[in-house]
């Protein structure tokens, strides 16, 4: 089996992961955390989604996201053991900032939100280059943008942006700097989908005594989920272009 055989098996298995039933620990987080929710004031659900908004759009407009890393053409395996040690190293700080929030109690949280979205967004910027797409270009911002949703969504969300991602060489050209993206999102619904899918591991950071390490733990895996949610989105685009293990 040569590696492009390999990768094409093991994106299968996480497509059939992706869309595998929820579980009695996923429906019963996803019972807690809308409850948890329908107490939160409305206030602060218009906090997070004006967060939210603010982040994506400059990830989406503007140049802060925008890695100091040269856009590489690695083969994909070499483009593979790049993007795991680029996990590796945004895994830790990810769990460092974690745990720093959740050992302060529930005002540090608040912080921990926006902070977590923006190195998950610093990590897809990266990643992007590491297999060979130039954030620069509106249109990669967009797929990125696909991408944390795809990791972050219910199911019926993630089937209609799966199929998005693997349609994205005819679907990307619709989208060279279209500003018309940012103004019809539904960011509500953006934000509930996210919110709904970590809510179970951060409501653990909020638990005095071990706030520290549920935030650590909770970061981590948040970031394990996205990573392999866009490494798997980025190793469709290549092989899909025929690019796969040729330098």
């Amino acid at each position: 089996m040569d590696y492009n055989q390999k990768v094409r098996f093991e994106i299968s298995a996480w497509e059939h992961q992706l869309f595998k039933p929820p579980g009695w620990l996923e429906r019963t987080s996803k019972t807690i955390g809308k409850r948890i929710n329908d107490m939160i004031p409305p206030k602060v659900h218009d906090f997070m989604t004006a967060t939210i908004r603010s982040i994506v759009r400059t990830a989406l407009f503007g140049a802060e996201y925008t890695p100091s890393r040269a856009v590489q053409r690695f083969s994909l395996e070499l483009a593979d053991e790049e993007a795991k040690r680029l996990l590796s190293l945004y895994q830790k700080i990810a769990a460092a900032e974690g745990a720093g929030t959740g050992a302060g109690g529930i005002l540090l949280n608040v912080v921990d939100f926006p902070a977590l979205i923006a190195i998950k967004m610093k990590f897809l910027f990266e990643l992007a280059h590491i297999y060979g797409y130039d954030t620069k270009h509106f249109s990669e911002r967009v797929f990125i943008l696909k991408v944390f949703q795809l990791a972050f969504s219910g199911q019926e969300q993630r089937f209609h942006l799966l199929n998005s991602i693997k349609r994205w060489d005819r679907e990307k050209a619709q989208w060279f700097s279209d500003t018309e993206y940012y103004k019809n999102m539904d960011w509500e619904t953006f934000q509930k989908e996210y919110r709904d899918s970590i809510d179970f591991r951060k409501m653990l950071q909020m638990v005095p005594g071990i706030g520290a390490v549920a935030g650590a733990w909770a970061n981590y895996t948040i970031l394990e989920e996205l990573g392999e949610s866009a490494m798997n989105a980025y190793r469709l685009r290549r092989l899909d272009e025929g690019g796969g293990d040729q330098g």
